[in-house]
């Protein structure tokens, strides 16, 4: 029993190393890949799990009379701080997915002629998007609609980089381009003549996600 005790400690141990290299890090969710964010979880579940298991088992006792409630109250504690994590953990994995999707969206081909409206549409612009375009558009966006401006990936991302994609000097932003929000950021793009590409719908059989990037087609990152 205490060796499957101190097993038991270690695993918990090696769990927290994860959970402290990712939701308590001090990163952004565009700093975390597909496979980081996965790991996240399941360290998360794992934790949890354990600590319910304790749980049920001190509350076995209780009920046999041979062990008094406040002997689990840490426990008790623990577990509903661990459930705390695992929201926390899956909220950021799903921030994480969504860009995931975007990313595989750019990369798709166009809409089978079946589709109505075109899959992608394209506004080729005359010059890069900059820094302070980004806040323009922000304050412009925000000013407009009341809520904040959604950008799902700002410049490069985990995500990108582990595509092989160098996504430097773009931002994605989830709204769909045919929505009020969509339709005005389109024509204020086109009015200072910043490129995009507007993705409208799901291909079938693929995870993908309307949204808008702004700034140029993404490159291929050189592996020379």
């Amino acid at each position: 029993m205490k060796i499957a005790e101190a097993q038991q400690n270690l695993d918990d141990a090696l769990d927290l190393d994860i959970l402290d290299n990712t939701l308590y890090a001090h990163l952004a969710v565009e700093d975390l890949n597909e496979r980081q964010a996965a790991n996240m979880v399941a360290a998360a579940e794992r934790r949890l799990a354990r600590t319910q298991e304790k749980v049920d088992h001190g509350r076995m006792l209780v009920q046999q009379g041979v062990a008094e409630p406040y002997l689990f109250a840490d426990v008790e504690t623990e577990l509903a701080n661990r459930k705390q994590a695992l929201d926390q953990a899956r909220a950021r994995a799903a921030l994480v997915m969504q860009i995931v999707e975007i990313a595989r969206a750019e990369t798709l081909p166009d809409s089978p002629p079946s589709i109505d409206l075109k899959f992608r549409e394209h506004f080729e612009g005359e010059r890069l998007l900059e820094t302070k375009d980004v806040r323009e558009i922000t304050l412009a966006f925000e000013k407009q609609f009341h809520e904040p401006f959604p950008v799902s990936a700002r410049g490069s991302t985990a995500v990108h980089r582990a595509m092989g994609f160098d996504h430097t000097g773009r931002i994605d932003v989830a709204i769909a381009p045919d929505s009020a929000e969509g339709v005005w950021l389109r024509k204020f793009l086109e009015a200072r003549s910043i490129p995009y590409y507007a993705f409208r719908v799901a291909i079938p059989g693929k995870a993908t996600a309307p949204h808008i990037h702004i700034g140029p087609g993404s490159t291929r990152i050189s592996t020379d």
